[in-house]
């Protein structure tokens, strides 16, 4: 008996690192000081020499159940993208620039060919977000996932000058709230998406005339990175404050960043919701508040700016390629509401 026999070949390993390896090092920046597959990774902070206070600012997130989907279609190379997305989204919101990001796949199985495109989009992700992937970890665990299944989650770290955090501690009411569309569902909220519209082998490739493509199309889309467009923005003018709208959906994220007696005032009709959000709403019988507690319903991101600011934020957003809605305003009181 040998480990091969016991379900784990390190010789597909040593292949999945092969085949990483190049897709990794189109991510690096100048601070990598070490190549891949070393025991640590090394990433030079001479950055942080040009800050007055550097803070590193630190995420970690996986996709959760679209992984079903991504099974269902056989198709692995954007949900290495929705990954990077989750980690890196979460720390842009306080102003933090991304520096590098780390990925875990555990999986039945090690088929290098699938490994490889998981990480193709994982690569993509990085290089949107400007953040290197500098290491991670590929776990074979037979008799532990279904057959062909895996998990992946990620972890990313980013750095900020104390100075520049966005914490949403300046917002006052009246400011306003300026929503940046997303692309779909983004991870969110999948285990109810599947609850309702029960994708399977069949209807996973069936057109839906509703969305203007197949339902896996539609589902399979990856999360949009906000980073770029974070970065540049806050350059230009005060962000106040910076919500990312994930798990919890803009129920419970915008409050997230707002002061004790503040609430935000959502307008409902501000924007075009995605044609997906209605049909998971029809199709289920989705309460409407139960919705917004879920899927980011067309808002991936919410910027918070004074409302003088608001048509100079409108032009840099169109500028930078966002599609971008004046969605609300901060109001005194306690319980985000929508009108």
């Amino acid at each position: 008996m040998d480990y091969k026999q016991a379900g784990v070949d390190v010789n597909a390993g040593y292949k999945s690192v092969e085949l990483i390896r190049e897709i990794a090092g189109s991510t690096f920046r100048k601070e990598v000081l070490s190549e891949l597959g070393g025991f640590g990774a090394m990433f030079s902070l001479a950055k942080a020499r040009e800050m007055e206070d550097p803070v590193l600012v630190s995420g970690t997130d996986g996709v959760g159940t679209k992984l079903k989907i991504a099974f269902l279609m056989d198709r692995h190379d954007t949900i290495g993208i929705d990954c990077v997305a989750m980690c890196v989204n979460d720390i842009v919101c306080s102003g933090a620039e991304p520096l590098f990001f780390l990925d875990y796949i555990a999986c039945e199985k090690n088929y290098p060919e699938k490994i490889s495109e998981i990480v193709k989009g994982i690569g993509e992700g990085c290089r949107q977000a400007g953040a290197a992937l500098i290491g991670g970890e590929t776990a074979e665990m037979p008799g532990f996932y279904q057959k062909h299944e895996y998990d992946i989650a990620g972890f990313t770290v980013g750095l900020v000058d104390r100075a520049g955090i966005i914490d949403g501690s300046t917002v006052v009411a009246g400011d306003a709230l300026i929503g940046l569309s997303s692309n779909g569902l983004h991870s969110n909220g999948f285990s109810l998406v599947r609850k309702v519209l029960r994708p399977n082998e069949k209807n996973i490739k069936e057109e839906v005339v509703s969305l203007g493509c197949s339902l896996g199309e539609e589902l399979i889309r990856p999360t949009k990175i906000y980073v770029k467009t974070i970065l540049e923005i806050k350059n230009k003018i005060e962000i106040k404050g910076i919500s990312h709208i994930t798990g919890g959906g803009l129920i419970e994220n915008i409050p997230r960043i707002l002061p004790k007696g503040l609430k935000a005032v959502i307008y409902k009709d501000s924007w075009p919701a995605s044609k997906i959000f209605e049909l998971i709403m029809k199709s289920g019988k989705v309460k409407e508040k139960d919705m917004y507690n879920t899927f980011n319903m067309g808002i991936g991101m919410v910027l918070i700016v004074d409302k003088s600011l608001v048509e100079q934020a409108l032009s840099e957003l169109l500028l930078l390629g966002e599609t971008a809605f004046v969605i609300g305003e901060v109001e005194e009181g306690e319980e985000i509401c929508f009108v």
